[in-house]
């Protein structure tokens, strides 16, 4: 099905040019304008509708408009949007937080995920007394300065050693990054114990956008950390809630200090938080620690209570029986069948990741960390995504991310997709030689 392009969602497209840097928000790119979504589907301005694996880059775990999330925001929008006071909603999702997450003793609400990692690094520091975070090359935490040291690196450097990766970051701040390569416990742990008087806390995605921690990483972390007191951060925005109730700490059975959540916790809405061990976030609060220890943290929207019911009201949903073992299910069938015909395919190309959450990667050979990633055929998967968008799938420039929402119909249309874009790379490729 080719996409066809309006002349409303062209004037919206044009119009965006004339007043967005680069004609877009800065997230996907703005060559389409999206009018509703509903369950896995989403519809452009033109009326082009699409299998949705994007998600909102991912919050919409549960799908479009879901009717309980929808019931639990009309119900407080006429009390009021926003108070910059505590509320009842906020009050009970933090409470579903520390029930549900095994490092949750105490919930900070911030707006973002860029603010709760940048946070979850601040008082970390704060607690140590140390002004050095470590975190892995090609980890995503958000866009602070401290969070864009070695996240996409062209040419990356010497370990441990930090490149930014935006310019406007004051010099200083690659000083204060210490960068260790994803899955290698060894290494990690040896710069850990190097730099243990220096660092204030590490942070990582235990699951590193689609890299899986190999056995026994995410356990070598703890370990070194906890023989030298320094705080372990996980960065759950992606995870937190995704991969299980209790996020990827229960999933992999290693548990932090310290976690930041986002995405599903909102239900749609811009909600994040920093949640830990009580002794960590007590810095959070001046009665307990006094003036020259306490953190200030303020947030316009921290806690906004239109986003914490639709969050409350997503993880109701998910804590039906049955819900993660649909989503499991529905990703494995994905994962498996697309691989089986990559496999048949000939092509340099696997899938990676985990049901939840994966993605085709345009390589040969074992991807565990970053500098893998860099023998993608990028070229390769610009041309897939394109190919994807024409047949009727939305997703990002990586991820699927599955939702509870996806069901058969979606299944098939989207192996369907995939073998029609596998048949025109060999065709291609068919036509080239010749």
């Amino acid at each position: 099905m080719a996409r066809k392009r309006s002349d409303e969602e062209q004037s919206l497209i044009d119009l965006a040019q004339r007043v967005l840097p680069a004609g877009s928000f800065g997230n996907l790119a703005g060559d389409i304008v999206i009018r509703e979504g509903k369950g896995a589907r989403i519809w452009d301005v033109s009326g082009n509708e699409y299998v949705d694996f994007l998600l909102g880059s991912g919050p919409m775990f549960i799908g479009h408009c879901h009717p309980d999330v929808m019931a639990a925001v009309e119900a407080q929008i006429p009390r009021g949007t926003t108070y910059f006071a505590n509320n009842e909603h906020g009050i009970r999702l933090a409470a579903a937080i520390v029930d549900a997450v095994p490092c949750a003793q105490k919930v900070r609400f911030v707006s973002s995920g860029t603010e709760a990692d940048a946070y979850a690094m601040r008082v970390a520091r704060a607690f140590r007394g140390r002004d050095k975070i470590m975190k892995f090359e090609g980890g995503y935490h958000g866009m602070s300065d401290y969070s864009l040291m070695s996240l996409a690196p062209k040419r990356p450097g010497n370990f441990p050693q930090a490149v930014p990766d935006s310019p406007g970051i004051p010099g200083s701040v690659r000083h204060e990054m210490i960068i260790a390569p994803f899955n290698d416990p060894a290494m990690a742990a040896s710069l850990i114990h190097e730099h243990h008087d220096e660092l204030g806390g590490v942070i990582v995605e235990p699951f590193q956008r689609l890299l899986p921690p190999k056995p026994g990483f995410l356990k070598a972390l703890r370990d070194a950390t906890a023989e030298h007191g320094i705080p372990l951060i996980f960065d759950e925005v992606v995870t937190g809630f995704r991969f299980s109730y209790g996020g990827a700490q229960e999933f992999y059975g290693v548990t932090p200090d310290l976690c930041t959540l986002g995405k599903i916790i909102g239900g749609g809405f811009p909600l994040a938080a920093i949640a830990g061990r009580e002794d960590i976030m007590s810095l959070f609060d001046r009665g307990k620690v006094g003036d020259e220890r306490f953190l200030t943290q303020i947030g316009t929207l921290s806690g906004n209570p239109v986003a914490a019911a639709a969050g409350l009201a997503t993880l109701e949903v998910l804590r039906q029986p049955g819900a993660y073992d649909k989503v499991f299910a529905t990703g494995t069938e994905l994962m498996t069948r697309i691989g089986a015909m990559l496999e048949k395919s000939g092509l340099p190309a696997q899938v990676i990741g985990v049901p939840p959450l994966f993605d085709i990667a345009f390589a040969a050979g074992d991807i565990a960390d970053y500098r893998g990633w860099l023998r993608a055929d990028t070229a390769m998967q610009k041309r897939f995504n394109a190919r994807f968008r024409e047949g009727g799938i939305l997703k990002g420039e990586s991820k699927f991310y599955v939702s509870l929402a996806h069901e058969a119909a979606e299944v098939k249309h989207t192996l369907d997709t995939v073998q029609a874009a596998i048949d025109a790379e060999l065709a291609e490729a068919r036509v080239a030689a010749q």
